[in-house]
């Protein structure tokens, strides 16, 4: 079945909503860090997007104005019209965008009030320290699972170096984000990459 004509019955959306609520709490770092298991269930497992929907989703949403995870509704908007069409287009934005902010809201809400409450813990103030890691790695996963699934693998070596050079500029320097985007930009329509 191909992703384009879809069939999707109650059980689907159903489990699509409950897949998106527990990715929910693991969105440290954002969701964007989710996006690899996203991936994994929706274009790997159950077909319903496929490659060039899925990357174009995040594109789009992070070309665009706004919050960051905008991309979960496109995510759900394209599997919705996979599978019938616009008012299903609706259905599946909606069941992705609430199942991927309802829990995180409600525990991030929650966390904060007693984390401040409780500052001065040591425990907390290690726990706040120990997950910049973990957000970090989530968000290497996700530029991996990008790159790859849309032909950069590592032979092209250019596309890598530029990643690698970015990366350290970002880590060691002040460079303003807008200039290392702006020069991206610039090599791309150069074409050397």
């Amino acid at each position: 079945m191909s992703a384009a004509s879809i069939l999707m019955t109650g059980a689907d959306w159903l489990s699509l909503l409950v897949h998106y609520l527990g990715l929910s709490l693991l969105c440290v770092g954002g969701a964007i860090t989710t996006a690899p298991d996203m991936h994994r269930f929706l274009v790997q497992e159950q077909g319903w997007l496929t490659d060039p929907q899925f990357s174009a989703s995040i594109a789009i949403a992070q070309a665009a104005p706004g919050p960051n995870v905008l991309f979960t509704a496109l995510m759900g908007w394209n599997v919705g019209l996979n599978a019938g069409g616009l008012p299903t287009a609706f259905l599946g934005m909606a069941i992705c965008l609430v199942g991927i902010m309802l829990p995180s809201s409600i525990l991030t809400y929650l966390t904060v009030q007693w984390s401040h409450a409780n500052r001065d813990l040591r425990a907390v103030r290690a726990f706040k320290q120990g997950m910049a890691p973990v957000v970090v790695a989530l968000l290497v996963a996700t530029g991996w699972i990008l790159a790859t699934a849309n032909g950069y693998r590592l032979a092209n070596w250019p596309t890598w170096a530029i990643a690698g050079v970015t990366t350290l500029i970002v880590w060691r320097t002040r460079v303003h984000l807008l200039w290392l985007l702006g020069a991206g930009a610039l090599i791309g329509w150069m074409g050397w990459v």
